[in-house]
């Protein structure tokens, strides 16, 4: 019998201050799954309409699954939040588009009817669980020259990418950077970023018991002078550096996506209706041009255009990988609809966390922007794949009417 697939919405985001990875990071005391429990626990107490018997799938990412970080994240994560144990989860790994995969994953399942209400996210502790921690690489992959050796190192790809297009230079990513840091700034000082942060107690052996309530990698005021003498870790006299890609982080984040009929029912707020996604593989020696062709891919699929797109949320793995994409399209550097709050640069990249603050991003600018109507999350994801979704803004006049394209 056919099936009629159903809309699907995200309700709300929120997320933990990141932080920085390492023994003098703020959670290097913390454990992994209670960031993303702080998560879970925030969004049912933000939404208390939503009855936790309706939750009826939890899905969570980490790159890393491993210890404090392993052991089927969902459901155990779910268990401690204070779900029923009715409520079913299980764990994601798409390395740096794990939560993204997350969300997609359940949409689909609720856009199929399986379910009405999931919540999704991912937690990233790289202080804890360095990224590759564990792992066993099959020597094929490299022996039998499936990829370059330097497919493995993220920043190594990043350096290729510069490469390969040679007006991707240094300067240009030193001051998308700037850029980056100045944006969060000024969405601190306008508290753009506050409203969905969870407050995260913390302690610390020599700083004793906190609270975590802002992120710790942001560096305000870094201008391109501070940028220019960095050490080149990945290349001797290359171009990537810790200024202008994301740190090493730790941080969760989680959602609730719903059929928008569940939502109608149950008083729940709709933040945005999604409209598409696409993941796609790439070289994985030049992994950062990912986001181009699952982008291309997205709205071809959703009959859109990109310049059906009014903002942008893309992942800032490294600032050469999102200037790759915004030259492939005709996108200005510093074009205002790119990354309004800044972005993993100033903010960190936890891995596996950031899909769903790109997400959480892009619901808020909707808000501030009736006139916008669709916006595209999308990042880069290790050993060559990017991933891309496309949402429409509730709160467009033309929201729901067949898409004009």
């Amino acid at each position: 019998m056919p099936r009629t697939l159903r809309e699907v919405v995200f309700v709300d985001g929120v997320r933990t201050p990141f932080g920085k990875a390492g023994e003098k990071g703020i959670y290097a005391q913390t454990r992994a799954d209670d960031l993303v429990i702080h998560c879970i626990r925030e969004l049912l107490r933000r939404n208390p309409d939503l009855p936790p018997e309706r939750v009826e799938e939890v899905a969570l990412a980490a790159t890393t699954q491993i210890g404090d970080q392993g052991l089927t994240l969902g459901r155990v994560a779910g268990l401690l939040s204070g779900l029923p144990k009715t409520t079913p989860g299980y764990s994601v790994d798409r390395m740096c588009a794990g939560a993204m995969t997350a969300v997609t994953n359940t949409a689909s399942s609720i856009a199929f009817g399986s379910y009405e209400v999931a919540i999704a996210g991912g937690v990233e502790h790289m202080g804890r669980h360095p990224m590759g921690e564990g792992v066993d690489p099959n020597p094929r992959i490299v022996a039998e020259k499936l990829v370059d050796p330097s497919a493995l190192v993220m920043g190594s790809t990043a350096e290729n990418l510069h490469d390969r297009f040679p007006q991707l230079t240094k300067e240009r990513s030193d001051a998308f950077a700037v850029g980056s840091q100045n944006k969060l700034e000024k969405a601190y000082a306008n508290n753009k970023i506050q409203r969905d942060l969870v407050p995260v107690a913390t302690r610390h052996e020599e700083l004793g018991w906190g609270l975590a309530t802002v992120d710790e990698p942001p560096r305000p005021g870094t201008t391109i002078d501070n940028l220019t003498g960095l050490k080149t870790p990945f290349r001797p006299h290359g171009r990537v550096t810790a200024g202008n890609s994301a740190g090493l982080n730790d941080g969760a984040t989680a959602c609730i996506l719903a059929s928008e009929e569940a939502a109608r029912e149950l008083g729940l707020p709709v933040r945005m209706r999604l409209v598409g996604y696409s993941f796609v593989g790439v070289e994985p020696e030049v992994m950062g041009i990912g986001p181009v062709p699952a982008t291309e891919k997205a709205l071809k699929q959703a009959g859109l255009t990109i310049e059906d797109i009014g903002l942008f949320e893309l992942n800032e793995a490294f600032a050469v990988q999102v200037l790759a994409f915004l030259d492939h399209f005709g996108i200005a550097d510093d074009d205002p609809r790119v990354n309004q709050y800044g972005g993993a640069i100033a903010t960190g990249h936890p891995l596996a966390s950031s899909g769903v603050r790109l997400m959480t991003q892009l619901a808020r600018q909707f808000e501030e922007h009736p006139e916008v109507r669709y916006g595209l999350t999308a990042m880069c994801i290790g050993i060559g794949m990017g991933g891309a979704v496309i949402w429409e803004n509730p709160h467009h006049a033309d929201y729901g009417k067949e898409d004009a394209a």
